[in-house]
């Protein structure tokens, strides 16, 4: 069986396989990374696994002492944020710090952060490795990586989509909104992160197909009681509502 599998609690999903376990969405799991062991929940049965993805071993459901380690792991995170903080400040740094885990084994400290730009930052590692001990990984971030992290609910009342089940953030455009139909004021077509709303991606192509041989808004058309100028088109029931030369407003029907 093969399972997707997010490591630790904000790194990357990954691909885990295992012979004998059957595994629920969500379980705990021990599994083989970076030269060691890790630990990951389960996100999914990985039914579109592809073979160009490395397979990693799960070697076994997390137990108690496992997740104690883990409970442990998370408070020492919340002590090298405020060591990383300092740290950032003493160098006069342009980051912001948004999360920070360890590896299952203590070995690794991984510091996710946002900058505007690049960040000379090759002092502060040598300093947090002397101060922990440990390998150090950097992971500069963008800020719809910071709203996958930090989770939240989106405008439309459910979890946000990056949180649930997308895998990778797609080039959004002002366009795709323009053509679905949508208010440009940005309050509404953005995100909790600040761009472009994710969903606009992946539901342009659906719009795509279902405004197939309907008329834009604003467009002059010719209808069986007269020309008149559509002032309204709804894709989903492909209809469009349309203002008549002498004011009447009719609606009509397209198949």
């Amino acid at each position: 069986m093969i399972y997707e599998v997010r490591l630790r609690d904000f790194g990357p999903r990954i691909y885990g396989i295992t012979e004998d376990l059957f595994l629920n969405k969500m379980t705990l799991v021990i599994i083989e990374h970076d030269r060691g062991i890790d630990y990951g929940r389960v996100v999914s049965d990985a039914l579109n696994y592809s073979p160009k993805e490395p397979l990693r071993k799960i070697i076994r459901i997390a137990n108690q002492s496992d997740i104690n380690q883990i409970e442990q792991n998370r408070k020492k995170a919340k002590e090298a944020k405020i060591v990383f903080l300092d740290k950032v400040k003493q160098y006069e740094l342009d980051m912001k710090l948004v999360e920070t885990e360890y590896s299952l084994d203590e070995k690794k400290v991984v510091f996710y952060f946002t900058a505007e730009g690049r960040v000379d930052f090759r002092q502060l590692l040598k300093d947090l490795a002397k101060v922990f001990k440990a390998r150090i990984e950097l992971r500069q971030i963008g800020v719809r990586d910071e709203a996958k992290l930090r989770g939240g609910m989106g405008s439309c009342g459910r979890e946000l989509c990056c949180v649930t089940f997308l895998k990778d953030f797609e080039p959004v455009t002002i366009k795709m909104a323009k053509e679905e139909g949508l208010s440009l004021n940005p309050t509404k077509i953005s995100g909790v992160c600040g761009r472009l709303m994710c969903c606009l991606y992946y539901e342009y192509e659906t719009y795509k197909i279902l405004s197939r041989g309907l008329p834009k808004e604003g467009e002059r058309i010719a209808t069986p009681e007269g020309r008149g100028k559509v002032i309204g088109v709804n894709v989903f029931t492909r209809k469009v509502s349309v203002e008549l030369e002498n004011g009447k407003q009719i609606e009509i029907g397209y198949k």
